[in-house]
């Protein structure tokens, strides 16, 4: 990456503060964009789903790591919880849909308790031979009794896609039946579900899948207390990459961490931070690890630069950072920060491999939380700050009581906040698809065929606050516009 008319400035540098310059291009598509991440990961998108509690789960990690992106499910989950979720991410179709399924003597109210769990809008009913007999949408429970069984309800004339039937055939069959979304059958039994716009990103995304062609799980470990065995466990378990994580990476005991990790797992995939300093990534980098977490402080639910007034802002940490690491033969992740489409792009040209955030994750069908009712109708999930008190709370429950209320004392984030799930984009597929459009597009735009050519080519200029604003769509009070 260089800078427009060759000047660095001498000063620190936000997403908000910098523009890409267009450059020569030859592709003859935007789709002619190659989206695999240059850390070798396994990720073929450059997106990844920050551990968060509120947000990292099953759900999200089958959507988007079937989309080529990476769930990092948060740590210390119980053991026998993580083996589940691990099992369930690694049992998942890489092209067919986990559909939610109910028997014919369920209620209204229990479907209705479960709709919102995946984007799709149907609930397949099944007999105890797991063959579809009905298909339940939300419309079915209007003018009935909440504790209507479904078989009364459900229309049971059941329109369901052949096993094996390629992504296109799948998308003509829906459309030539009418149905948004239907289930898919093998030997009559159920065994998925595919959606108009899923058959559609079969095509347009390849899955992030392990060597044994089974979908990436990533995890969380934080480092206290005995982090070899910590990780071991983890790994028995299946997990594939491991993030070591604290709000503070460059410090002696994730040095220590590293290293003890490193030194008894010689060929695992570790990712550590976080980081906003030269100093900082290549230390953590030189102590073992693969990659390193850049970010302090810049993500929506965190609050630790008003509250400490440290951290940097997230282009020049990401730049910087990458630079370092690029050196020694590694790679970055830009971690926090992230609005709109434009700024995955621009942690891209500032040199991250892949760009990590948790927010805008939140407010979709597949993250952890359940779904609410705001008074005006509106849907929305809860969200917190990894640093909030309800998180810190949540950490320590083994604690005392007294050792819990004083780490209380130290919050540095918010612990609830309303994610409202938005109509157009209820999905996280829907989040991967507005976000890789803009980044395709921006590639194509500096001339880039992948992510590393995106990187040598990018010129970036700085802007006023004023210049920012002239790229903000007028009339619109959406984030999304």
């Amino acid at each position: 990456m260089q800078f427009l008319n060759g000047t660095q400035p001498q000063y620190e540098l936000t997403y908000n503060d910098v523009f890409l310059v267009p450059g020569y291009n030859t592709l003859n598509s935007r789709f002619d964009v190659d989206l695999i991440t240059p850390d070798k990961v396994g990720t073929t998108i450059p997106l990844i789903v920050a551990n968060m509690n509120a947000v990292a789960g099953k759900r999200m990690a089958e959507a988007v790591t079937r989309r080529g992106g990476l769930v990092v499910l948060p740590q210390d989950i119980p053991l026998p919880i993580l083996k589940a979720t691990i099992d369930f991410i690694k049992s998942r179709h890489l092209i067919y849909e986990t559909p939610l399924t109910l028997s014919p003597h369920n209620t209204i109210a229990k479907a209705l308790n479960i709709i919102y769990k995946r984007p799709h809008g149907i609930i397949v009913i099944v007999d105890e031979q797991d063959h579809p007999v009905g298909v339940f949408q939300e419309a079915d429970a209007v003018n009935h009794d909440k504790f209507t069984a479904l078989e009364a309800v459900a229309n049971k004339e059941v329109i369901s896609i052949p096993y094996n039937l390629s992504p296109e055939k799948m998308f003509d069959f829906l459309v030539a039946h009418h149905v948004n979304a239907a289930p898919v059958i093998k030997n009559r039994k159920l065994v998925g579900l595919m959606s108009q716009k899923g058959a559609m990103r079969a095509r347009l995304y390849q899955p992030a899948v392990d060597k044994n062609n089974k979908l990436l799980v990533a995890v969380a470990a934080g480092i206290n207390g005995d982090v070899v065995a910590k990780v071991g466990k983890i790994l028995e378990l299946g997990a594939d990459i491991i993030v070591l994580d604290t709000a503070h990476g460059y410090q002696k005991k994730m040095i220590e961490a590293i290293k003890q990790v490193r030194g008894h797992y010689k060929n695992i995939t570790i990712a550590a931070g976080n980081i906003v300093t030269a100093a900082g990534t290549e230390a953590l980098l030189e102590a073992g690890a693969d990659i390193i977490k850049v970010g302090v402080g810049p993500g929506a639910m965190c609050t630790t630069r008003m509250m400490t007034g440290v951290g940097r802002p997230q282009f020049s940490a990401v730049l910087e950072c990458s630079s370092v690491a690029r050196k020694m033969g590694k790679h970055v992740w830009a971690d926090g920060g992230v609005r709109y489409p434009r700024d995955v792009a621009l942690a891209l040209a500032a040199g991250a491999s892949s760009v990590f955030f948790g927010s805008l994750w939140a407010g979709t069908y597949e993250s952890v939380s359940d779904v609410f009712v705001n008074n005006d109708g509106r849907l929305y999930k809860e969200s917190y700050g990894m640093a909030s008190k309800r998180a810190v709370k949540d950490r320590a429950s083994s604690s005392s009581a007294y050792d819990r209320r004083m780490k209380e004392f130290f919050e540095e984030g918010i612990s609830t906040s309303q994610q409202f799930i938005d109509p157009e984009k209820p999905g996280a597929e829907d989040i991967i698809d507005h976000l890789i459009a803009g980044v395709r597009s921006s590639m194509s735009y500096v001339g880039a065929q992948d992510i590393e050519d995106f990187y040598e080519k990018a010129v970036v200029g700085i802007q006023s606050a004023a210049g920012y604003q002239e790229g903000l769509p007028l009339f619109s009070n959406s984030s999304w516009s």
